[in-house]
């Protein structure tokens, strides 16, 4: 294991901003790298960053066959993170929605945490160019998920976060399932569960300007049934 750091982004359609995103992430710190998971986009994301690839050691890229989902994309860049020895590994979205600036606060913040959330709710509500219905419905997925599992955190449902390589070692990758909403609350409740040291620290989530939301009433319907799955696993001893 050595000291670099994996930013996984997946991709499907974001070719106007997988371009400019890369140098921003990468200019973040010398250690970090990232790591572009793409599901065959149409619009020509992984051409894109494979040009990029010529000239820059530091970015990766993994191609899949279709469209599969945001859950397993993820897995497959934790899979790569392990194999190839990182010692912190993040999640990113690719619509700019996350700020790279706030890498260096992550990297802080992880010198005495095991898992950084990137939270839009810990300090008030942190969210620019949502509409209301879909503010209201993030804000209120956050409380359910609060109520139901237990699970002491501000905004379980974000994408923005930093993991180290324990973490991931001790989730059982291999039995991951869930996709959107849904896995990121079940990737919390699984490092909670292990013991691991979980903070939030606060961000600025602004909706994207270029493409599309990748969100749908069947996320919405997962994550609400997941952290059900999860209570009663976890009161089981299942976990």
């Amino acid at each position: 294991m050595d000291n670099r750091i994996l930013v996984i982004v997946p991709t499907y359609n974001e070719v106007g901003n997988i371009v400019p995103l890369i140098p921003r992430v990468l200019g973040q710190h010398p250690a970090v790298e990232v790591l572009v998971v793409d599901d065959g986009s149409p619009d020509g994301t992984a051409a894109a960053v494979e040009a990029v690839m010529r000239t820059e050691s530091r970015v990766h890229l993994i191609t899949r066959p279709g469209k599969q989902g945001l859950g397993t994309a993820y897995v497959a860049g934790f899979r790569f993170a392990l194999e190839r020895g990182y010692r912190l590994v993040f999640e990113m979205d690719a619509d700019f929605s996350h700020d790279p600036d706030d890498i260096p606060r992550f990297l802080a913040a992880a010198e005495s945490a095991d898992l950084v959330l990137g939270s839009r709710y810990v300090q008030g509500v942190n969210v620019i160019n949502w509409p209301m219905s879909r503010l209201l419905l993030s804000w209120f997925a956050n409380r359910y998920t609060r109520f139901v599992t237990g699970l002491p955190i501000q905004d379980a449902t974000g994408g923005y976060k930093c993991f180290h390589r324990r973490v991931l070692e001790a989730i059982p990758l291999d039995r991951i399932r869930s996709d959107g909403y849904a896995f990121q609350i079940e990737m919390t409740f699984l490092a909670k569960r292990a013991g691991f040291r979980i903070i939030e620290i606060p961000i600025i989530f602004t909706d994207r300007n270029v493409g599309y939301s990748k969100m749908s009433s069947r996320i919405v319907r997962e994550a609400a049934w997941m952290v059900w799955k999860l209570r009663f696993l976890s009161l089981a001893g299942k976990l």
